[in-house]
């Protein structure tokens, strides 16, 4: 049962991070196409501004859960999959710093520099976050001592790709509602409009990545054995149709919630069809890393889960409060502050 609970918030905190810093990847990778001008620059930034670094906070928290629960499986992964997570922790870094240089100059080259960080930092972890999960859910070629036969390159296969594509787009449209969400008139429009012609290509990857997964991978295995798993995907589709009529609505928080939803089924899909797999390995099963056989002492995961189940509400009441000081719409008046990037 120990093992359930956390590999429960493994994937879990995977999800949570993933819905909420992927509407900052898709926002800060659309800047060239939502902003038109400086001023529309400067607001996409304030949207994201008091929100991005607590929510990469759940990727910290997420990795250490894994290193915390499932230490080999940490290992592993990190090695295995160095190159790719090494470059999106430079994207990442490089995104940070642009929220804190950019207006430290106040010359249109410097800015555009910046502007171009942020949005390679911001493409660049969207697309290799869901290279590095589809490859997980293909299989990992590692041997019984952990150690992996391939390259950077190894990962960029067909699967890798479909998987990669299906998160940025994941992210585009989440960010595309977010701008709306948080500004008025012609970048409101702008952001609503993007969603709009983003969703139908969403469409088609996602119905594209589900037929690959039953091609490429065994995630289907555990579905089969358990028919209520369908429950997932199911909820998946239904929620990518609901933003979509939520857009045409104009509902756009009921938008961004259902698109929230759809990201975090669309992870806990693969995490289902994983179990009870952490790492599988593509040249043989049984060098899978497993809850099994990668999990740390009975001891050590019950003071984890002590200190998982004190700390992570905290967590959540700061960021509910965040949340909710700058949830009003962002105005011109908004950008005249000392403190708006």
């Amino acid at each position: 049962m120990l093992l359930n609970i956390w590999f429960f918030l493994w994937g879990l905190l995977w999800a949570v991070y993933f819905m909420l810093d992927g509407f900052d990847l898709g926002l800060g990778t659309l800047l060239p196409v939502l902003a038109k001008n400086d001023d529309d620059r400067r607001m996409i930034y304030n949207a994201m501004g008091p929100f991005w670094d607590g929510n990469e906070v759940w990727l910290i928290t997420a990795g250490g859960v894994t290193f915390a629960a499932f230490p080999t499986t940490y290992a592993v992964m990190f090695s295995s999959l160095y190159a790719a997570l090494l470059i999106i922790l430079f994207a990442l870094i490089l995104r940070g710093v642009t929220f804190e240089f950019r207006n430290k100059v106040d010359k249109p080259f410097w800015r555009s520099v910046w502007d171009w960080c942020l949005v390679v930092g911001s493409f660049v972890p969207a697309l290799l976050f869901g290279v590095a999960f589809a490859n997980i859910f293909k299989g990992i070629p590692i041997d019984q001592n952990g150690v992996y036969h391939g390259t950077l390159f190894t990962l960029l296969n067909p699967y890798g790709l479909i998987g990669g594509l299906l998160f940025l787009f994941l992210f585009l449209v989440h960010g595309s509602i977010w701008l709306a969400v948080k500004t008025e008139g012609e970048l409101h429009e702008r952001g609503i409009s993007v969603a709009k012609k983003l969703w139908p290509v969403l469409l088609v990857i996602a119905v594209v990545f589900l037929g690959a997964s039953k091609y490429y991978t065994h995630l289907y295995d555990n579905y089969f054995q358990k028919p209520i798993l369908f429950a997932i995907p199911a909820i998946a589709a239904v929620s990518l149709v609901a933003t979509r009529y939520f857009l045409g609505k104009g509902a756009e928080w009921k938008a961004w919630f259902a698109s929230s939803l759809t990201i975090v089924t669309a992870t806990f899909f693969g995490v289902a069809g994983l179990y009870p797999n952490l790492f599988p390995s593509s040249l043989d099963p049984k060098f899978s890393l497993t809850i099994y056989n990668s999990a740390s002492s009975p001891l050590t995961l019950k003071i984890m889960l002590g200190v998982a189940l004190t700390l992570i509400p905290i967590v959540i009441l700061n960021q509910a409060w965040v949340y909710n000081a700058f949830k009003h719409k962002l105005t011109e008046e908004d950008l005249a502050y000392d403190e708006a990037y």
